[in-house]
């Protein structure tokens, strides 16, 4: 058996295991998707944007909450080839189902991609929808109490994009984990395993992820978000780092706007400039 097909063996077993414990649970938690958590016992809203480390906590049962780069820009570069690619709108929905599960569904509304090959100068355009992933967060142990949190968020992204011909089913599992720190620091850290394909064909190549993220109040309602994470690539045997940066503004109760970069430190490390908005109802 190929390591494709291990790794989504892995990815959907990790999507059946969240949906069996919140069956063994059920009958312990007072509230679900169809029996709402009351708006004064919700949690404190926690989002998995701006930085790369995603958030081991869930949306509350019964509650949805909506995650979105209003734009992003990427740039990506190969031995034979440079990608500029633009999203408009490329979202996230979390559907809080029990306490401590969570379904997010992922989608980019519109895509438009530059690829250029450096040998000869060609140019090749396209956009249109891009790709849609379904993810599953569990929290394992944190998510109402106590300063150190982790979850599991196994997924699969479906290849319906338009703007990228050469897109193709990927999947992984994400494990963040969070600890509260005094003074009102937060350190994120996460491990990831994914099946992703090669940026300048259509093979595919396993890739290891690793982060490490700090955030503070810089004033009232205003965070500041520094990261560094680094990527394994098993079949290029190829080290990717990259520092972060992003705030994320309280603009109201359940409303907040980020922006940041992620910079890829070595030449062909993907670099991303982002402005987004997370809503929570």
């Amino acid at each position: 058996m190929n390591n494709f097909q291990s790794l989504f063996k892995l990815a959907f077993v990790g999507m059946f295991v969240p949906l069996l414990c919140a069956g063994q649970k059920e009958t312990n938690q007072k509230y679900s998707l169809l029996n709402p958590v009351p708006r004064a016992l919700m949690r404190e809203m926690e989002t998995d944007r701006p930085d790369v480390t995603e958030s081991p906590y869930t949306v509350d049962a019964g509650h949805f909450q909506y995650e979105t780069d209003l734009v992003r820009l990427i740039k990506e570069k190969s031995d034979v080839q440079e990608i500029s690619t633009v999203l408009i709108n490329q979202a996230n929905l979390k559907i809080g189902i029990t306490g401590s599960t969570a379904i997010q569904i992922g989608f980019q509304s519109y895509g438009w991609q530059k690829e250029t090959e450096i040998g000869s100068g060609d140019i090749e355009k396209s956009n249109g929808i891009g790709d849609v992933t379904l993810r599953i967060k569990q929290n394992l142990i944190g998510n109402n109490r106590g300063n150190f949190a982790m979850a599991i968020l196994p997924y699969v992204k479906f290849p319906s994009s338009k703007y990228d011909k050469e897109s193709r089913f990927e999947g992984g599992l994400i494990v963040p984990m969070s600890y509260k720190l005094p003074g009102e620091w937060k350190l994120g850290f996460q491990v990831e395993v994914d099946r992703l394909k090669d940026l300048d064909q259509p093979a595919m190549h396993t890739e290891f992820l690793q982060t490490l993220t700090i955030s503070h109040p810089l004033f009232k309602g205003i965070d500041g978000i520094a990261e560094t994470y680094y990527t394994y690539n098993f079949k290029a045997h190829q080290f990717s780092n990259y520092i972060n940066a992003a705030i994320q503004i309280e603009v109201a109760n359940d409303f907040k706007l980020d922006a940041g970069i992620n910079y890829g430190i070595q030449a062909t490390a993907t670099k991303h400039y982002f402005i987004g908005a997370s809503y929570r109802h």
